[in-house]
């Protein structure tokens, strides 16, 4: 193990010496091989191939290795790998674990289905990898603690791949709230318009001799494969994620915390609807949340504000001064009935982002965390893991922020944790 350590400090000391360029990505040339980060992805979907494209293109990431129990996906993402980067020479592998117990790979990213993220996360963790995980940040609660008390314990880097973080609009946003131009904020309403997926009633198939479909469940608890349940879709199954709401909630959350950082919290209150068929998470849901001195309100469709109609996805900031509205790549600001998308007056304040991938390449060679690190992100996932909780017992629930756990709810409460299948309980 003497090695690893040795080859991290090189490029802990080299990334004090060149972070100063990150802002400034075309004076950026190839750096030298011993100075980039080997780079392994896991999980080769959609969202695993976006992870493959991006750190190929930065100068100091070098991709080394891919995995997926998907022998398909496998073979076509390492072509379009070949097809990017010609000449390339990249290790393919079923099991992630092959490649936590190499040495010489720095950092992972993970891209797997929801209820693997934390426990992959976690080893990586131990074995001495940084690690860019895909949100949410984890299946439940319990699981996000583990993360980070591993995370702490192994002196790791972690950034959260919700990308959207690194945009200047939220970061513009984030400013003109904390200047106090619409006054102390005490109504956030947060919305998603849902695609409203029917996945019907299909019946149980025999698994593709190409996917290992225990290891795809994993943790999960063992069901007969059924086409629907896998992949993409998986997201429409309370066993290994939740919904829409779980996989938009921290695209735009992110922007009140970032800008107001609520806690305190409460109470949660979630209504929703269900699909017709097999899917099982919720089809549309709102949610009530109180914090100290502060509302939420998530919800499907837009709410009866000015200017949500036409956003499929936003924050709407209600303030004592005034009111903001953005979404991903837009805002506006209402004050004394003037509307407006900027105020020259208030200061750039925030440190604008070099890319959310390059900012985690450059913080693996500084050894600093992320912008959307663990401590961050697990504090914005809370909120989404008890809005399905409320969901999944249709009923308010009292929460203790202090202690995170619900108070006398012991129903409740066996929601914050899933004990893993036994065979694949590995941390």
């Amino acid at each position: 193990m003497t090695q690893f350590p040795n080859r991290r400090e090189f490029l802990r000391t080299a990334g004090l010496t060149t972070l100063g360029l990150a802002v400034l990505p075309n004076l950026i040339t190839r750096a030298a091989p011993s100075d980039r980060v080997r780079i392994a992805h896991i999980g080769l979907g959609g969202m695993g191939n976006n992870h493959m494209k991006w750190f190929a293109n930065l100068p100091d990431a070098e991709i080394v290795a891919l995995c997926d129990v998907d022998e398909l996906h496998l073979g076509e993402t390492k072509q379009r790998l070949e097809e990017m980067k010609p000449g390339i020479k990249v290790d393919t592998y079923g099991d992630f674990r092959r490649i936590l117990e190499r040495k010489d790979i720095d950092a992972i990213t993970i891209a797997t289905p929801d209820h693997w993220h934390a426990q992959i996360a976690t080893l990586a963790f131990q074995a001495g990898k940084d690690v860019y995980g895909e949100k949410p940040l984890s299946y439940c609660l319990k699981e996000g603690k583990m993360m980070l008390k591993n995370l702490e314990k192994y002196d790791r880097v972690f950034q959260m791949g919700n990308q959207i973080h690194a945009g200047d609009n939220f970061h513009r946003v984030v400013e003109l709230i904390q200047s106090g131009a619409i006054g102390k904020v005490h109504t956030v309403r947060l919305w998603k318009k849902p695609s409203t997926k029917e996945l019907g009633s299909p019946t149980v198939q025999a698994v593709p001799k190409t996917l290992n479909w225990d290891m795809w469940l994993g943790p999960a608890p063992f069901t007969e494969y059924i086409p629907e349940k896998c992949h993409f879709t998986y997201r429409y199954f309370l066993d290994y994620s939740g919904g829409e709401f779980a996989d938009f909630w921290c695209h735009i959350a992110d922007v009140m915390y970032s800008a107001i950082h609520p806690t305190g919290l409460k109470k949660i209150n979630a209504r929703g609807t269900a699909y017709e068929g097999i899917a099982d998470a919720p089809k549309t849901l709102d949610v009530d949340y109180e914090f100290d001195g502060l509302k939420v309100y998530w919800s499907s469709n837009p709410p009866n504000v000015p200017g949500a109609a036409d956003r499929g996805i936003g924050a709407f900031f209600e303030g004592d001064k005034g009111t903001l509205i953005c979404d991903y790549n837009t805002r506006e600001l209402t004050i004394n009935g003037e509307k407006m998308t900027d105020i020259s007056t208030v200061p750039i304040t925030n440190p604008r982002s070099p890319g959310h991938q390059q900012n985690f390449i450059d913080c693996v060679k500084s050894r600093k965390q992320p912008e959307s690190n663990l401590v961050y992100a697990r504090e914005m996932t809370i909120p989404m893991h008890l809005g399905l909780i409320s969901y999944r017992l249709k009923r308010e629930l009292t929460w203790n922020a202090k202690k995170e756990k619900f108070s006398g709810d012991k129903e409740a409460n066996r929601f914050l944790s899933r004990k893993p299948r036994k065979e694949w309980d590995l941390t």
